[in-house]
């Protein structure tokens, strides 16, 4: 194909198959595609990503080129509906990203208040009894009273009743903190 020929008689010829034709019509309007998409998101590098989508989809979407209006025409739509689809695939994302956002902010506010009862927690067993904070310790460690009462040497109604007033000491001291 001549390089004189016109845009629409190339893109007649590419949207024909002829690879040459097509590679032409790109050489000669790359620049000025660029240079729309450039415009149209206002930052170099998504301009060059929007220009390579664009110049990817091209040999399907100019097989529907009909000449009905000029090449330049044809191409500044195709464009424009790029960015259009962009735009509304980030809006979506956004939206998506807003909710992820949120969800990630409460779950890092349930993790602080969790870690915060958890150092409460170790801080007032300090206060426990020896025979009550060890008890508690194997406990919260998910062992059964029947292995917690193997580890220590004492029954399983034991450990029970070690659980019970150990609960009682911590629910002293939760209250004597917020009172005092």
């Amino acid at each position: 194909m001549r390089m004189d020929a016109s845009d629409e008689n190339l893109a007649n010829a590419a949207a024909g198959g002829d690879a040459a034709a097509f590679s032409a019509l790109l050489e000669r309007r790359y620049d000025q595609l660029f240079a729309l998409c450039f415009r149209l998101t206002g930052g170099r590098a998504e301009a060059e990503d929007l220009t390579q989508d664009i110049c990817a989809a091209l040999p399907a979407k100019i097989a529907r080129f009909r000449g009905e209006a000029k090449f330049m025409t044809w191409l500044y739509r195709v464009a424009v509906n790029a960015v259009h689809d962009r735009r509304r695939r980030q809006a979506s994302h956004g939206k998506a990203a807003a909710g992820w956002g949120d969800w990630e902010l409460a779950r890092q506010a349930t993790e602080k208040e969790n870690a915060e009862q958890v150092d409460w927690l170790i801080s007032a067993m300090r206060a426990l009894p020896g025979d009550l904070r060890d008890t508690l310790a194997l406990v919260l460690d998910d062992m059964t009273h029947a292995q917690a009462a193997d580890i220590l040497g004492v029954s399983e109604g034991t450990i029970s009743w070690r659980i019970s007033e150990a609960k009682k000491h911590l629910r002293r001291i939760r209250e004597e903190e917020d009172t005092g």
